[in-house]
Formats: structure tokens, C-alpha cells, sequence
């Protein structure tokens, strides 16, 4: 980053006593000064050393309030998903349309600089560590990660892990899912099958939904079983992909201009399943992973293709101590578009350019 990070202590404030109790047990994970100032009220899978019921982790509710008179710059703020707002993009001076298949050797060595990277292409949340051995850059971007067509059926999965999220001018989201990020993965949906011929399954579940209320306290834990079911009735499904709507303050607009229209930008999202306490990454025994590593090649392909073509599209790779959804397949992308400050139209329009670019690593 170009400017420098002011100190803030992190603040959080359960809306629950359970909540409260957590975070008082796990402090010393959570606590400290991380150099960013956590704006918290959406559902984060904090893992607990009282494993729940198949996948070892429970989900609370979290939100911490943002100081009105804070002189804190943009780059210092946390999103309410849990991502960091990075106002500049520093990317890899990697040439204006470049393929994935013609990366120059100075570029791949660069990139092989880990600290280059790592201060480059992502933000590590203070809960986790990123290691060296985690990111074999030359394998990553070399991966093949083309579709097989021998089997007929979709080969995306489009899902919403909170299919509530909406946009600045969306409609109820309750009563009409197309209204918010749901819409905005049927234009994508549209755009892969109709532009590439790359056939989606668009899935319809409400997992931040209980008996018709809003509740993502528990989402990432209800969409299991549903998700896994369509996986097992769709053996030709290849690629799953879980499309969100970040929040940050209401002074911040992820936009820029892609073939002259707006669009929300975007940022990729990984899961490492390693918390960090006192500069020791300690792998959580009971939230696996197999595809970690796929997960972490698929995104940054996806990034540095679009890097390429749109430089000021993409924000820094986010990482998390967690899994997500990204557990279901090897090509797994959790991607957030935009924020609830963006319009409708920017987050459709933002459809363009990464239905291009999965289609250049896809195709």
C-alpha cells in the first residue's frame, strides 16, 4: 500500500451474550492491534474448540460500531462482511492483454517474491496467516483449469450463501430475490451461458432465511446439505461459485469504469483454515479443507486476468481464517461485488467483465 496504515484497537460488541462469551474465551485470537478498525455486522463462522455437529465450527452474530468522528482513512476500514476496503490498486505491471498463457518470465519471478505478493495481491486478516509454502505462484497460474465437456449438464453452480444482499436502490430482497446479488448472478448466469456457452445451475436457496425472516446467523452451516445435494444429482457440475454483496460505510463507492460503464468492483475471497495467535498459524483440526491450494490458484488466475484487461476492477484478495463455502469443489471462488452503496446497474455491469474473465480460464 502506498499510504500508511494508522493503529487502531479492534472494538467488538456481541449482540448476544453467547456472543459476549465467545469473544471474551478467544480473545487473545481476535484482540490486539491489527492496524485496521473492524466494522462488523454480518455473520462471520468463528471456530469454537466446542466443535458443532458435523463440520467442527459455529456461526455468531457480530457487530462492532464504526466512531462517527473517526479521522481513520478509507484504507483502514473493514467491511461489515468482514473484508478490508483498499482504495488503490497496486497491481503487477503485467502488460495491457496478456493471456495466462504468455506470462513473461520476469513477470512469474516477480510474483514469486512472496512479500511482493502478499503486499500486492492480498489482505491477510489478523485471525490468520499466509505462508510461503502456501503460494507456489508458477504452479498457480499454470493450472488448468479448463471444463470437461464428456458429461452433459451444468458445469457451474451458482449459489448465495446470503441471497438478501442488496444494492442502493434495490427493492425488498425478502419478496424478490432478483432485486439483489441473486440478480445480479442471473445476469451472470445470462451472460456464461448465452456469450460462452458455459451452462449454469442458478440455485434459489435462502440460507440467510429461517421461517421467512432474515437470519444469517447459521447460513454458511444451512447451505451445506442443500449444496451438497445438488453437487450429488449434478456429477457434471465442475465449478461453484458463491456471489455476495459486501457493506462499508456509507462514505465509500466501489466503482470504476469498465468499456465505459460503471461497475461495482469486485474482490476474490479465500478461506485458509488457520487461525494466527501470537504470530503462530495453527491449522483448525476440525474445519477441513482438501482444496485450499485450488481454491487459492483459482482466484489469483482469475484476479491477474483481470488485472490485465481492467486494473482498477479488482480489490486485493481478501484471506480468512475460515472455509466458507469454498470446501465443495477444487474450483471454488467466493466473490464479493461491490457494496450496498453501489446501484443495481453497477453490480450487473460488473457481470461483464468476470463472466469474461471465467471464461478465459474456463474455456
Amino acid at each position: 500500500m502506498t499510504r500508511g496504515q494508522k493503529k487502531g484497537r479492534k472494538k467488538i460488541v456481541e449482540q448476544n451474550l453467547l456472543g459476549l462469551l465467545l469473544v471474551a474465551g478467544f480473545f487473545s485470537c481476535f484482540g490486539g492491534d491489527t492496524g485496521r478498525r473492524i466494522v462488523l455486522s454480518e455473520t462471520v463462522p468463528f471456530y469454537s474448540l466446542e466443535t458443532s455437529g458435523q463440520y467442527g465450527f459455529k456461526a455468531f452474530h457480530t457487530m462492532a460500531e464504526f466512531p462517527q468522528d473517526s479521522e481513520s482513512s478509507e484504507d483502514d476500514i473493514i467491511g461489515i462482511d468482514d473484508v478490508t476496503y483498499q482504495p488503490e490498486l497496486e497491481s503487477v505491471p503485467i502488460g495491457k492483454d496478456f493471456t495466462l498463457d504468455n506470462l513473461s518470465e520476469d513477470v512469474l519471478q516477480q510474483l514469486e517474491n512472496f512479500d511482493y505478493l502478499k503486499s500486492k495481491f492480498y489482505l491477510v486478516d489478523a485471525r490468520t496467516q499466509l505462508r510461503p509454502e502456501d503460494m507456489n505462484v508458477r504452479e498457480y497460474l499454470q493450472k488448468d483449469f479448463t471444463l470437461d465437456y464428456s458429461m452433459k449438464g451444468p458445469k457451474v453452480l451458482l449459489m448465495h450463501t446470503h441471497s438478501m444482499e442488496g444494492f442502493l436502490d434495490s427493492g425488498d430482497t425478502v419478496v424478490d430475490m432478483k432485486e439483489g446479488i441473486w440478480g445480479a448472478g442471473e445476469y451472470l448466469k445470462e451472460l456464461l451461458e448465452k456469450k460462452y456457452g458455459i451452462e449454469v445451475l442458478h440455485d434459489t436457496g435462502r440460507y440467510d432465511m429461517v421461517d421467512g425472516k432474515g437470519q444469517r446467523i447459521g447460513a454458511y452451516e444451512r447451505m451445506e446439505g442443500p449444496i451438497a445435494k445438488i453437487l450429488e444429482e449434478n456429477p457434471s457440475i465442475q465449478v461453484v461459485i458463491d456471489l455476495h454483496r459486501d457493506g462499508l460505510p456509507e462514505n465509500i463507492h466501489l466503482v470504476t469504469q469498465v468499456n465505459g460503464k460503471p461497475c461495482a468492483r469486485v474482490m476474490f475471497f479465500n478461506g485458509l483454515c488457520r487461525l494466527a495467535e501470537n504470530g503462530v498459524g495453527t491449522d483448525i483440526p476440525d474445519l477441513k479443507n482438501p482444496y485450499i491450494k485450488d481454491n487459492l490458484a483459482f482466484s489469483l488466475q482469475m484476479k491477474v486476468a483481470l488485472n490485465s484487461k481492467y486494473p482498477d476492477f479488482t480489490r486485493k484478495t481478501y484471506l480468512n481464517a475460515y472455509r466458507y463455502s469454498l470446501h465443495m469443489k477444487p474450483r471454488s471462488l467466493l466473490i464479493e461485488v461491490g457494496s450496498q452503496m453501489n446501484t443495481k446497474e453497477e453490480a450487473w455491469n460488473a457481470m461483464e467483465p468476470l463472466a469474461e474473465a471465467l471464461a478465459e480460464i474456463l474455456k
